[in-house]
């Protein structure tokens, strides 16, 4: 009894107190963000399956597009079931059927210990390069292959910069690069969206006779041995444009697909 006694006379205490109060308003203002973060939540988790869909959706259109096969209103799905998704080794240069291609995630593989590796030498700032990475194979109407789509990610000047490069069956002719998912700076860094600039990559060449890798994003105009592999950097965003030719280089080189682009060449695959 002495303890309904002390509730009675809580709730006695409580009622008296005017509506203004700190101790209501204090606790009004507790409730209602308690109530407001359970919505919040609860939309959250409703709404990440339909999140998943279209981030997946976005990915397969700028897919479609580095690739040439995008156009307003064409069913997303219908032409994204024309590439061939493939797993790479990295270190092999080869495919590898250890995973479904189809479900790799690319970058929980980077941060994965088992399945990624820390980089000494980083010049694309990425921190840790993931033993595989999912690219996309496109064929003709002959079924030969026409296209190969690649992922490259790396730093620029205020985000991670994460897209593709299409190239050419020969593994060396670009067709396009473009950039899905970063957070530059927008008029500067941002314009590596610009189509305009994105159209600058079309028909430039990786790599020389030799072998040696040469495109390059800078300022300035090239010499004529290196106008087949030169990209004008962004006016006004140069750490932007290093970042570029910085992840490019990087995903382009030996410690990237150069492996499996030899392999690629070779016929080997």
């Amino acid at each position: 009894m002495p303890e309904n006694d002390a509730n009675q006379g809580f709730l006695a205490r409580w009622k008296a107190l005017p509506v203004d109060s700190v101790p209501k308003t204090i606790f009004v203002a507790v409730a209602l963000c308690f109530f407001c973060s359970m919505v919040v939540s609860a939309a959250a988790v409703s709404l990440r399956p339909v999140q998943e869909i279209n981030k997946n959706r976005d990915k397969q259109i700028n897919i479609l597009q580095v690739a040439g096969r995008y156009e307003p209103g064409v069913n997303v799905a219908e032409a994204f079931a024309a590439f061939e998704p493939r797993v790479v080794d990295l270190r092999a240069g080869t495919f590898t059927d250890a995973f479904d291609a189809a479900t790799f995630d690319d970058r929980a593989a980077s941060a994965d210990p088992e399945l990624s590796d820390a980089l000494d030498d980083d010049p694309a700032g990425i921190g840790r390069q993931g033993r595989y990475a999912t690219i996309y194979l496109l064929r003709d109407e002959a079924g030969a292959l026409d296209k190969v789509i690649l992922p490259l990610y790396g730093y620029g000047l205020w985000s991670t910069l994460y897209g593709f490069i299409a190239l050419e069956a020969n593994g060396n002719d670009i067709y396009g690069l473009q950039f899905y998912d970063h957070a530059e700076t927008p008029g500067l860094g941002a314009e590596v969206d610009n189509p305009r600039w994105r159209a600058l990559w079309n028909g430039k060449k990786l790599r020389d006779d030799a072998g040696d890798l040469k495109i390059t994003v800078a300022k300035g105009v090239p010499s004529a041995a290196m106008r087949d592999f030169h990209i004008d950097a962004l006016a006004g965003a140069t750490l932007t444009a290093t970042g570029v030719d910085n992840l490019v280089r990087f995903w382009m080189g030996e410690n990237g697909f150069a492996p499996f682009l030899e392999n690629l060449k070779a016929g080997a695959l």
